[in-house]
């Protein structure tokens, strides 16, 4: 009876889509609206560092990537309701993040920091945009708001660019180097300028892999994909394409 159980047992542990090896395909949730970590090219074709690092992994694992897109404060609830296995979008390793769901190792570390117009300053009544559920939110509405500053969330981050560019907002908060890599680029970001590195134990700067609570088996399978992307050099190659001349991995 004893020999049974275990059998029936080892059965379900190698049918369950938690086992490593049974993964043919990772569906990635991730925020289109995050260049240069991830954004639509002038073709319509999801791109960025993250993509292509999401693409690299599933060639090192030999699986295939599915891209689900969502609002960025939609990827958690989305992660635990099943509907897609792990979450590749700039999100901060938080402790309170830690409490419903799991990390991969690290993906990428970046301060946070303010874009605004040279010589602005921030003062009462004056308004600061944010990305909704972001950790840079926390810090907006524990630090900023108290401050008597005016914060305001957006569903994507371009939509907070695109308030700010119109003079609706004095300054953006969000990752430093996603503005200094992305808006900053544009034609639109030609005429603004980074603030210096917020530092804040509500804002870490490390971001990794959201996986759900207790997947063990897909996290060693992450952790692996991504220790190969360093060692063969996919990973430096990446961050010298996107990033030039910025150190993107702290190894922490």
């Amino acid at each position: 009876m004893k020999k049974t159980i275990l059998m029936l047992f080892a059965v379900l542990l190698l049918n369950t889509p938690l086992f490593a090896n049974d993964y043919a395909v990772i569906r990635f949730g991730v925020d289109p609206n995050y260049a240069p970590f991830a954004y639509k090219d002038n073709k319509g074709t999801l791109t960025g560092f993250e993509v292509d690092i999401g693409n690299a992994l599933c060639t090192q694992l030999r699986v295939r990537c599915q891209w689900v897109e969502s609002d960025f404060d939609g990827l958690i609830p989305s992660l635990n309701a099943g509907k897609i296995d792990a979450i590749l979008a700039s999100v901060t390793v938080t402790a309170a993040r830690e409490k419903v769901i799991d990390f991969s190792s690290e993906v990428f570390s970046s301060p946070t920091a303010m874009v605004l117009r040279p010589g602005a300053e921030l003062a009462k009544g004056t308004a600061v945009g944010y990305l909704q559920g972001s950790t840079q939110e926390v810090y907006a509405r524990q630090v900023l708001a108290g401050q008597g500053i005016k914060i305001v969330a957006y569903a994507d981050q371009e939509q907070v660019y695109a308030d700010l560019v119109a003079g609706r907002l004095q300054a953006s908060l969000q990752d430093a180097q996603q503005a200094q890599s992305g808006f900053m680029r544009t034609a639109q970001g030609a005429g603004f300028v980074l603030g210096p590195p917020i530092e804040s134990e509500l804002m870490p700067s490390k971001s990794a892999i959201g996986i759900a609570k207790g997947n063990h088996a897909l996290k060693a399978l992450l952790d692996k994909g991504l220790a190969a992307l360093h060692a063969e050099g996919t990973y430096a190659r990446l961050q010298d394409q996107y990033f030039p001349g910025v150190n993107m991995f702290s190894g922490q």
